[in-house]
């Protein structure tokens, strides 16, 4: 099913830098198996989800450990995954290219971390009754926007310049920035339109100049359509229809280009996380201060008291035991995830195409190397007498407030036994049992080793809150109360 094995395809190293004080050890055993267990794996997903094809690579110690395609870029033309040269989309990872570039320009001095955003644009964004919003706000999506729905196309006649889009659909402030996070791709596309409009050029270029070009990601672009060279080698994105996947075209984003366009290849995405786990550097080649790095993977801001938040730019997968960092990435045919655990100089990059069941397979690819490499085991349970937290239905703050609410996307939260909640999301039921007094950990549907998800409840009693651990960049408000 692996159709490359690039350990040796890839001349690749980076020396990983100095260990921290109590860095994670992994077991020589364990890497050693790791091939294997992530061909099962997908070997496991091809054969019982409408999976097309995807590419993994993980780096280890400053090296390229393997990077493996797997399944059909072409299910029609029965072309196989290139783990070398089959390009992906990796949705919102591209935001970690516009963080990195945010942060050259920071150590330029061009850009200051606690000034109005406005400072940097040729266009307003309105304060109406809110305070100005901050270039760290865009980091942690603390923005205090609502979300937007109209960001992609179906061709290549739809598109605009996305300075243009941004300027004619400005987000709707709904909270005070800083307060708390909510996803917003717009606040990543003002990201790197102050990247454009304070180097002088635009966004696309310098991306190219200053982050691919020096770290030799040759095949990545933000530029929509794919030029000659690149269109050949694009996986197919899918629909699943009587069974069958049927081709798409080629999906358009680059109305909001620096917030998720980005095309890119798995031996590509190596070289970036290198980079990160060398604290910016690859080879000779520096682009990030070791400041800088360390700040991007740093925690800014969190929802819930005792749960993983985020980082700048990038999410924490985990707060310990190591600390993993990273990123997911869906477009409406492809998902992907970034994942770096910097005291363990582990990383990797996956990426699937196919029918609906690509999104979950994505994740449980996720799941399962981390619990593979980092494995855990469950919490001890909560025996005390419990108090029966706000149960009811919950709504995510990741909204488009322009338009009604969506009830069928409310999480539905009810009692189960003494310390037991069932969560009934988009129909599907999971059970939870507490851990601590307002904390509940996964039980359904968790691999040996994990990981472990938690949710906790939280907020005054005016206004209770629940947020996931796996999902730091949204929380979700009570809307109806249960039982």
């Amino acid at each position: 099913m692996a159709t490359v094995l690039a350990s040796t395809a890839v001349p690749l190293t980076a020396a990983p830098r100095k260990p921290p004080a109590g860095a994670v050890q992994i077991a020589a055993a364990t890497i050693a198996s790791l091939p294997d267990f992530v061909d099962g794996v997908l070997a496991q997903q091809i054969a019982t989800r409408d999976v097309g094809g995807a590419v993994v690579t993980i780096v280890y110690r400053g090296k390229v450990l393997f990077t493996r395609g797997y399944g059909l870029a072409d299910a029609e033309r029965g072309i196989k995954v290139d783990a070398q040269h089959t390009m992906f989309r990796p949705g919102s990872v591209s935001k970690l290219f516009t963080w990195t570039a945010l942060m050259q320009q920071i150590e330029a001095g061009r850009v200051d971390l606690d000034a109005d955003v406005n400072r940097y644009l040729d266009y307003k964004i309105p304060d109406g009754k809110f305070k100005p919003i901050t270039v760290r706000d865009l980091f942690s999506h603390a923005v205090g926007f609502g979300d937007q729905s109209n960001i992609t196309v179906d061709d290549a006649a739809g598109l605009m310049p996305y300075r243009e889009w941004m300027k004619k659909n400005i987000a709707m402030r709904v909270r005070e920035p800083g307060e708390e996070i909510s996803y917003s791709n717009y606040g990543a596309a003002l990201a790197g339109y102050i990247v454009e409009r304070v180097s002088g050029e635009p966004f696309a270029d310098y991306t190219e100049r200053h982050i691919f070009k020096p770290l030799g990601m040759i095949d990545t672009t933000f530029r929509e359509p794919l030029d000659a060279a690149r269109a050949p080698r694009m996986a197919k994105g899918y629909k699943l229809e009587s069974g069958r996947l049927v081709a798409k075209p080629f999906e358009f984003y680059s109305i909001i280009m620096p917030a998720g366009s980005a095309t890119t290849t798995a031996p590509d995405m190596t070289r970036f996380i290198l980079m990160m786990l060398n604290e910016g550097k690859l080879g000779t080649t520096q682009i990030l201060k070791p400041q800088s790095v360390r700040f991007l993977e740093s925690d800014g801001l969190r929802n819930a008291p005792d749960l993983e938040g985020f980082a700048h730019g990038y999410m924490v997968l985990r707060q310990a035991g190591p600390r993993i960092v990273g990123h997911g990435g869906n477009t409406v045919d492809f998902h992907s995830e970034l994942a770096i655990a910097p005291e363990a100089q582990f990383g990797f990059f996956v990426s699937y195409t196919g029918g609906p069941g690509s999104y979950p397979a994505r994740t449980e690819a996720m799941n399962a190397i981390i619990g593979r490499v980092f494995p855990q085991t469950p919490t001890q349970r909560w025996t005390a007498r419990r108090d029966v937290p706000p149960l009811g239905a919950y709504r995510s703050n990741r909204q488009d407030y322009s338009q009604p609410p969506l009830p069928g996307y409310d999480l539905k939260i009810s009692a189960e036994g003494d310390h037991g909640i069932v969560i009934e999301r988009a129909g599907v039921k999971s059970y939870w049992e507490q851990i601590g007094a307002r904390i509940y950990e996964q039980v359904t549907g968790v691999r040996a080793g994990g990981p472990y998800d938690r949710i906790e409840f939280y907020g005054p009693a005016d206004d209770p809150r629940i947020s996931y651990a796996s999902e730091p960049h949204v929380l979700y408000r009570l809307v109806l109360e249960g039982k």
